[in-house]
C-alpha cells in the first residue's frame, strides 16, 4: 500500500497535450482523471454514465443543446447520463473527471479527438 498523496500539480506537469484524459486513480468501478483543453470539443454523449467535471485551474464552459454552464475554479458540475453536450475553454483549463472505467471522451462519437483510453500518469 502506498501511503503518499495524489499531488494534482504534479500530475498535470508530466502532459501537455489536450482533450487527452490520463488517469491518476481508481476507487471501485470509478477513474479520476486529469485533462488540459482549450477551444472546442464535438458534441457527444454518455449513454451509459454521468459524467464529472472539477475544474482545476482555468475556467471552462459546458455547452447544451437548451443553454450553458460556465464552471471555474474549485467548482464542479455533473452531466447526467444521455446529455448532449460538448466543452470549451477560451483559454487552458485544467480539470478532473470522474467517470466509469474504460469511459471514452467522446462518449458515443468516435473521431479525430476521440483519446486513447487507459493511460495513467
Amino acid at each position: 500500500m502506498n501511503y503518499e498523496p495524489i499531488n494534482l500539480a504534479d500530475k498535470f506537469s508530466k502532459f501537455s497535450e489536450h482533450w487527452s484524459p490520463k488517469i491518476i486513480a481508481q476507487m471501485n468501478e470509478y477513474q479520476f482523471k486529469l485533462v488540459k483543453f482549450q477551444g472546442e470539443f464535438v458534441w457527444h454523449n454518455h449513454s451509459d454514465t454521468d459524467e464529472v467535471f472539477i475544474v482545476i485551474h482555468g475556467e471552462m464552459t459546458i455547452h447544451f443543446k437548451d443553454g450553458d454552464a460556465i464552471i471555474k475554479d474549485g467548482e464542479m458540475f455533473i452531466i447526467p447520463k444521455g446529455m448532449e453536450h460538448k466543452t470549451s475553454a477560451q483559454h487552458e483549463c485544467q480539470a478532473m473527471l470522474v467517470e466509469i472505467a474504460k469511459t471514452i471522451n467522446t462518449g458515443d462519437i468516435v473521431g479525430e479527438k476521440t483519446a486513447i483510453d487507459g493511460i495513467w500518469i
